[in-house]
């Protein structure tokens, strides 16, 4: 009964089946966020815990039929690496290597050469989860000032019970697309302390449905602008005879439009867990945050003329999840560049093998760098400091915006287009401009450093 009627609206709508399977079981997240506030917020932690394990196993199974044993064997295998191995560096090493080679032996056996929505979807967030959750456990063994404050809150004082790693996980809220978040904010989520009124389920009905408004927006414009920007329209024919400046302005606008697929989907997320208070964040300046569970800055998403303004507001829990347990935890490298090098080449290889990836994150590292030496040129020029400020910014802005989503959904085309001989045709067309704009940057700014820049201004540590 279920089937037809899915693919009849898949039909009306003109998406895949698995699509709308993915966005009705966020919707439904929803109601079960309701459930758990009107009758299991006052029950035992073991109800609450079956409950949130027991919905996101039914909207595993929903999407991804018997293929949901994937996740079933990980988390286990997970907990009795916790259970028997205890605090030590050789849980850590193992639990990543077990998780990492688990999910790249899935991308590999289910790899095509299209975005597909399988089962290996939601368990690259669940990696993350799982593998986070060995740091944790480990950070629970040392002393509290061995431990950075982000490190104290998520260290774990005991090994969790499988029931409770199993709601952990599978929570409706972030199984199927994200956010990121710790055990012990889910502990919390459990114990009724994630709440602007102790001993009472939080209002947060308010907060959570501005959040699903927003992500229903983004999610209409997605789906009215998508058919008119697709993937698909960089190999044909009709998008090499464009004219040079055409072909630009479709990778400007296509990178807008593909963006909120993800920004829809994480936002109306985001709402579930406001709703559910796992989004509660304290008070701030007299009034009650609700953005820890925030995936997306949606307002600086779509304001700031930066590269890193765009990043930094993107994907926020996956990022920070990775400067957590990658980036600063290589301190002991010494060396901040290389450490960057390596959180980006772990996300690489978290979202697969597709050459794709490895160009995306690549350029993503080379924009950033010249956006870095750029930014301190302007800063420590008088002439580009007094140009920045003046009647001319408006102006400059959006000559600025221009450029920067120009050159963000450049490097997007890999990373949508997967393997090697469709993004190389694109960039063909393009004539590599996007590289040659960066690498002709990249080599001019110590001589545009030398003839803007006051000599005593030059000697000092550029950013």
């Amino acid at each position: 009964m279920a089937a037809p009627l899915l693919e009849s609206l898949s039909e009306s709508l003109g998406s895949p089946e698995p699509a709308v399977r993915l966005i009705l079981s966020i919707l439904i997240g929803y109601p079960c966020a309701l459930v758990y506030r009107r009758f299991l917020f006052y029950q035992s932690t073991t109800v609450i815990h079956l409950f949130h394990a027991v919905s996101g196993l039914a909207l595993a199974a929903f999407n991804f039929g018997a293929q949901i044993y994937h996740s079933a064997v990980c988390i286990l295998i997970q907990f009795l690496m916790l259970r028997l191995m205890g605090r030590t560096v050789t849980t850590v090493l193992c639990s990543f290597t077990f998780q990492m080679v688990y999910l790249l032996a899935g991308y590999y056996y289910t790899a095509t050469e299209e975005y597909d929505i399988k089962w290996t979807m939601p368990h690259c967030v669940l990696t993350l989860k799982l593998v986070g959750l060995s740091f944790d456990y480990y950070d629970g063994g040392k002393e509290p000032d061995q431990l950075s404050s982000e490190q104290r809150n998520a260290a774990l004082p005991s090994v969790p019970s499988l029931l409770e790693v199993c709601g952990f996980s599978y929570f409706y809220g972030g199984f199927l697309v994200g956010p990121q978040f710790t055990l012990r904010s889910y502990q919390k989520l459990v114990a009724g302390e994630l709440t602007d009124c102790p001993g009472k389920p939080p209002n947060s009905v308010i907060p959570a449905l501005k959040r699903f408004a927003l992500g229903f927006l983004c999610l209409t414009i997605y789906a009215i602008f998508s058919p008119y920007y697709t993937d698909g329209y960089y190999l044909t024919d009709e998008y090499e005879a464009q004219p040079f400046w055409y072909r630009c302005v479709f990778i400007l606008l296509w990178a807008k439009v593909i963006l909120y697929k993800y920004v829809s989907c994480w936002v109306i997320a985001e709402g579930v867990c406001i709703l559910s208070g796992l989004g509660y964040n304290g008070v701030v300046d007299g009034e009650h945050q609700w953005d820890a569970c925030a995936n997306m800055k949606v307002w600086r998403f779509e304001t700031t003329p930066l590269f890193g303004g765009t990043i930094s507001s993107f994907n926020i829990n996956t990022n920070a999840w990775a400067a957590r347990h990658v980036f600063k935890r290589l301190k002991f490298l010494g060396n901040k560049t290389l450490s960057h090098v390596a959180t980006l080449l772990f996300l690489t290889v978290w979202h697969g093998h597709h050459s794709g990836y490895i160009l995306c994150f690549s350029m993503e590292f080379f924009i950033i760098t010249v956006e870095r030496q750029a930014l301190a040129l302007v800063r420590d020029s008088p002439l580009l400091s007094k140009l920045a400020n003046s009647a001319l910014y408006p102006l400059i802005y959006v000559v600025q915006q221009f450029f920067h989503w120009l050159f963000m959904g450049y490097p997007l085309v890999p990373f949508c287009l997967f393997t090697y001989d469709k993004w190389l045709k694109v960039y063909s067309s393009v004539y590599f401009c996007g590289h040659v704009f960066f690498l002709v940057a990249f080599l001019i700014m110590p001589y545009l450093r030398k003839a803007l820049v006051p000599k005593k201004e030059r000697s000092q540590k550029q950013d």
